[in-house]
């Protein structure tokens, strides 16, 4: 009888532990569709220590916001683990050691939105440095731009709009070192007894032939006047 009323006793217990009961069913009810919960202040307290886990910050965020009631009982240790998750064990246990010196306590959800500000701020400030880092390269690059045209001379600029261009350049150079050239053979000694040689022999033409037409002129007057006069009848 004793082993048949155990046997009987552990397959009642058996069964306890399968069904579960009313509150645990609305327990999980509420854990399942916890994104949808606002005001929790009907619920009792040892109840949502076993609801609220289950939350993310932005959902515990949002029932604490909605609820009328304290919720630091049960969501402060939650919010010190989103602390230590999202900043780390060393930043967590640097804190405590500040408010234990200090003998002062914060709830840890003010201290996570203060650091979370903060680190927001950092960013935007190391952002706002980058972007201006960014500006003053590119006014350094259009400074310099502007610079290296305004150096171009008008005279460049004109003969550009007139078809000139570096080609031009180069060809204004090359003439003046053919110009240059020129003059310096013009000037040298053989060329210079070269123009004396012909300038005398051009001058030796002349003589020559101004000398034959004197000749011609003088004999045709010679024979002008030895010219006989006809007789008229």
């Amino acid at each position: 009888m004793s082993s048949g009323h155990s046997l009987i006793h552990e397959r009642y217990t058996m069964l306890e532990r399968k069904v579960p009961s009313l509150v645990d069913m609305c327990i999980q009810l509420a854990i399942d569709n916890i994104r949808r919960l606002g005001d929790v202040g009907g619920i009792d307290l040892h109840l949502l220590e076993r609801i609220l886990p289950h939350c993310k910050v932005d959902q515990l965020k949002h029932i604490e916001d909605s609820t009328e009631g304290d919720l630091s009982a049960v969501t402060d240790k939650l919010w010190k683990k989103f602390y230590e998750k999202e900043f780390g064990a060393n930043s967590t246990n640097l804190v405590c050691e500040r408010m234990k010196d200090k003998k002062v306590s914060f709830e840890w959800k003010l201290l996570y939105e203060a650091k979370l500000k903060n680190l927001e701020e950092a960013q935007q400030k190391s952002f706002d440095r980058i972007k201006e880092l960014y500006k003053k390269e590119d006014a350094r690059k259009q400074s310099r731009q502007v610079r290296i045209t305004t150096k171009v001379p008008p005279s460049s600029i004109k003969r550009n709009f007139y078809g000139g261009g570096p080609g031009s350049n180069i060809s204004n150079t090359k003439s003046s070192i053919m110009k240059k050239s020129k003059l310096q053979f013009l000037n040298s000694h053989e060329v210079t007894n070269l123009a004396a040689i012909k300038k005398n022999g051009f001058q030796n033409r002349n003589s020559i032939s101004s000398m034959r037409k004197q000749g011609v002129l003088s004999g045709k007057d010679s024979a002008s006047t030895s010219k006989p006069i006809g007789r008229r009848f």
